[in-house]
């Protein structure tokens, strides 16, 4: 077996480590591909999509699928560009994201996106829904309305220190954090 894995990504050769995502070795050769719910030292999940790139002609998202020998990759597509730009205003007009009012403003992954993709203002209504905010545990505080569910905190609580703090309950729109509050004692 190789200890190295050659594939191309736009055009440009380039060499992986054998276990290496799409997303990480293309990382590592400098080349970047836009994520959310991708977090260095967690388990891929793939919740977002923004890292979705074409695979041999297929979608896959680059943050879950292994590296392997002569794949060809496209990130850099006109096509993939719209599916980003759609996914990240859909992230926008479905929550409640006003970036002039929060405090993370400047220091937002979600924003950095939306300025990388020329996004000033969605080019979809604005669904305004009603998120409650979760001041139930003593020391936790959920503010729904600015939560896009990429399950960083559900898997850095589980995986990192495990203990399993934090957990998705719903399904479909109703799906949100929630907090576990047994394991947070």
């Amino acid at each position: 077996m190789s200890a190295t894995i050659e594939f191309i990504i736009d055009g440009k050769e380039i060499t992986g480590q054998p276990g290496q995502t799409i997303l990480e070795a293309a990382q590592q050769a400098g080349v970047y591909i836009p994520r959310l719910c991708y977090k260095k030292g967690l388990a891929p999940h793939g919740s977002c999509r923004v890292c979705t790139v074409l695979v041999n002609g297929r979608p896959q998202s680059a943050c879950t699928q292994p590296i392997a020998p002569g794949i060809v990759v496209e990130n850099n597509t006109e096509k993939l560009t719209a599916l980003r730009r759609n996914l990240i205003e859909m992230l926008f007009v479905e929550g409640n994201h006003f970036c002039m009012f929060c405090e993370k403003s400047g220091n937002c992954e979600l924003q950095a996106l939306a300025y990388r993709f020329g996004i000033t203002a969605p080019q979809h209504p604005y669904l305004f829904p009603k998120r409650d905010l979760d001041a139930s545990h003593p020391d936790i505080f959920i503010d729904r309305n600015r939560c896009i569910l990429c399950g960083r905190c559900v898997r850095a609580s589980r995986d990192l220190d495990g203990k399993n703090v934090f957990q998705f309950v719903g399904r479909g729109p109703g799906k949100r954090i929630a907090v576990n509050a047994k394991a947070a004692l």
